[in-house]
């Protein structure tokens, strides 16, 4: 059996004075890539900050939170060992800081300038190859500013993968790009996929969701509401009654593709 990345258990997550994550229970595996699916308010960001370590659940005995194995762990680490891409991150960045210093401010947890910085040739080839990999490392004497949006977000994925983290999170990926973007940016997951990353991708659409994922989770008030193979999850039932709404789901070579029910 693969080892968890993540387990939780019977766990109750508060934001302010809103219980956001009831009755949670989830495991992530090793060697399994998930897609994360939900309406607004359903507990998607609340579950991405309980995977980073930034929000905690309430303590209560029969409440287990482990991370690769383990109960207590530092944000340091976590950066190490998961990749976490999310949108309001590309405004982190002023618009005349250089593509190769945004990937390299990853190495020193930290975002902005990174040109009175120093970085060893071996975290600057670091930082190239997963430039490479992103297929941007033509633009690393760009200036932020002056990327398209697509660019930009591949810059992002590359920034999570120079530390070659275990698992990559992807929170909304498409945010904010046109179309052609929208596609290229999929491309290049599929490409990741299919070289054996683990991925979690958060979305709030099921037609993003590639062919090489199998798993989906189904959120809904703060709670699990399905859990399993994708071609079980996503059907008209279960997705009309996620959403609320009459929809119908059709397959397509591994796509789904949801529309109203007419």
């Amino acid at each position: 059996m693969s080892e968890p990345i993540f387990e939780i258990t019977n766990a109750q997550v508060w934001r302010d004075e809103t219980l956001a994550l009831r009755d949670f229970s989830l495991t992530l595996n090793h060697g399994e890539s998930v897609a994360i699916l939900g309406p607004n308010g359903a507990g998607k960001s609340t579950f991405l900050k309980l995977l980073t370590g930034e929000v905690r659940p309430a303590a209560d005995p029969a409440t287990r939170c482990r991370l690769f194995g383990d109960e207590l762990w530092s944000l340091a680490e976590i950066r190490h060992r998961i990749g976490v891409v999310m949108p309001e991150e590309v405004s982190r960045f002023g618009p005349d800081e250089l593509a190769l210093d945004a990937v390299l401010s990853s190495l020193r947890g930290a975002y902005g300038r990174t040109r009175e910085m120093r970085f060893s040739r071996l975290e600057k080839d670091r930082a190239r190859v997963a430039m490479e990999l992103m297929g941007v490392v033509t633009l690393a004497a760009r200036e932020f500013g002056g990327l398209s949006s697509g660019e930009r977000r591949r810059l992002l994925i590359a920034r999570a993968l120079v530390h070659e983290p275990q698992v990559l999170v992807l929170d909304e990926p498409s945010t904010a790009l046109d179309f052609t973007a929208a596609i290229q940016l999929i491309a290049t997951l599929r490409s990741l996929l299919q070289a054996g990353r683990d991925l979690v991708l958060v979305t709030h659409h099921p037609g993003e969701i590639p062919p090489e994922i199998d798993r989906v989770v189904l959120l809904r008030d703060g709670r699990i509401f399905a859990d399993g193979e994708k071609r079980k999850i996503l059907t008209s039932q279960c997705l009309s009654e996620l959403y609320q709404t009459n929809l119908r789901v059709t397959w397509s070579r591994g796509w789904c593709d949801v529309r109203p029910a007419c």
